[in-house]
């Protein structure tokens, strides 16, 4: 074990407290964003379109929130590897459990968002079999107004 600097030392403690709290931040954006799929599928089978729309735009904000964070996360994990010699075990503990679980959400979030994929094809073929079964009822007439008249045009007024 190679004998490291106070100074190197504190710069990897840094590196790895950095790293955890992004960890953190990152499991917090993936339990907001099964949160919000999971209310997405309430609203697909509850058929709310309105609710459905917006559950589609925060997701797909806390989707660019997940994206910037990892643009973060991927050079400090680089960074993480390299630098994890003689810190903390604890420290070390504590990252390895965050990305233990930051992997079991995105399974969750993989797993609902197919789900909630699924649900929606599902609706989109009732709709559409709906569409089809729809008749006009005034498809074969035609319209008051387009019609020529059939009864006199002349009116007499006697006094």
């Amino acid at each position: 074990m190679a004998n490291i600097s106070d100074e190197e030392l504190a710069e990897r403690v840094a590196i790895l407290r950095r790293f955890r709290s992004l960890l953190e931040q990152q499991r917090k954006k993936f339990k907001d964003y099964l949160t919000v799929l999971e209310k997405q599928e309430t609203s697909i089978e509850e058929e709310d379109t309105v609710a459905l729309a917006a559950h589609t735009e925060l997701e797909q904000q806390v989707a660019m929130g997940i994206e910037s964070l990892q643009k973060v996360i991927v050079p400090m994990s680089e960074m993480y590897r390299e630098s994890v010699g003689n810190i903390a075990q604890n420290e070390q503990g504590a990252v390895s459990s965050i990305q233990e679980e930051l992997n079991a959400l995105q399974q969750k979030v993989l797993e609902q968002n197919k789900k909630n994929k699924e649900l929606l094809q599902v609706h989109l073929v009732k709709i559409k079999t709906q569409l089809e079964q729809f008749r006009n009822p005034y498809k074969n007439r035609s319209s008051v107004y387009a019609m020529s008249a059939s009864s006199g045009s002349l009116v007499t007024v006697e006094a």
